[in-house]
């Protein structure tokens, strides 16, 4: 999945040298897995190489996340523990360190759990947390994916005009992450993807891309896609397909899209699409797919 080609110019709009940490959790802030694999693949392009991991002990309710056993490379049979792994990788262009969090949310001792991940990040010298998340939501799958970006640092919010969160309610561990790193007076950031509820099942790569253009465009690092694209097309045929074979269902896609484009109306400014047709000729121009 790896693509060698040098990257265009992208001005970050996080400034700074300082490392970014990134994280994402499975379960229950993870629809379509969405959050997760933008994680990996980040991992995989970036050839992050891990450094520390959470001991499960701590965390983990092992009869609500089983550990798994199996055979290894080796044809030795082991046991694999839900965990939480710290990888580092160096984006490529900038030169920036990138920290990458990725776990399934733990079952207990969350303040504590937050706790060690930030004292992690502080040995690495960690400026900015970026919490990346999926929700199952309203939204036609014939549309871009949304994605919600806001921060509870007022510094932030002017630097990158995004809102504050104003949602109440139960919380996840990003939730918590959050709150726990802006107490520490780290820069925070919460990137939510909206996934459609009616095709919930993962993979949704096209929620994945929609993640990872965000990314690009905070740390001003391009990201490799591979063949996320392609991915992304073949989901939205498959949807199509059996959205074709419902009448009901195409009537509630019909209904989401008509709203979508109604509320997106105002947005649809020249700035907005000048800056889409930009950034599909660099990539075009530079190999990196859609």
């Amino acid at each position: 999945m790896s693509d060698q080609s040098t990257p265009p110019s992208v001005e970050p709009a996080l400034p700074g040298r300082e490392p970014i940490l990134l994280a994402a959790f499975e379960g229950w802030n993870d629809a379509g897995s969405a959050a997760s694999q933008a994680l990996e693949h980040l991992h995989e392009v970036w050839d992050a190489e891990q450094i520390d991991e959470l001991d499960p002990e701590e965390y983990h309710d092992f009869q609500v996340n089983r550990p798994v056993i199996g055979l290894n490379a080796a044809g030795d049979r082991e046991i694999t523990w839900p965990s939480t792994a710290i990888a580092v990788a160096t984006a490529p262009r900038t030169g920036r360190q990138v920290v990458l969090v990725h776990g399934i949310e733990p079952s207990m001792r969350w303040r504590r759990y937050c706790g060690e991940l930030l004292e992690i990040a502080a040995g690495l010298h960690t400026g900015t947390v970026i919490t990346l998340g999926a929700l199952l939501a309203d939204v036609p799958h014939t549309r871009p994916i949304p994605v919600t970006v806001t921060s509870e640092d007022r510094a932030v919010r002017q630097l990158l005009d995004v809102e504050s969160n104003s949602y109440e309610g139960p919380t996840g561990i990003v939730g918590v992450l959050q709150h726990e790193a802006a107490a520490r007076q780290l820069r925070t950031l919460s990137l939510w993807a909206a996934v459609p509820h009616y095709v919930a099942h993962p993979p949704s790569p096209k929620a994945v891309l929609a993640l990872l253009h965000r990314i690009e465009e905070l740390i001003g690092e391009p990201i490799p896609l591979g063949d996320l694209p392609e991915d992304a097309a073949a989901w939205q045929d498959g949807v199509d397909e059996l959205a074709g074979e419902d009448s009901e269902i195409a009537e509630y896609v019909r209904q989401l899209e008509e709203a979508k484009d109604t509320a997106d109306l105002p947005e649809a400014s020249g700035e907005a699409i000048a800056q889409e047709f930009e950034r599909y000729l660099r990539r075009r121009d530079k190999g990196l797919g859609g």
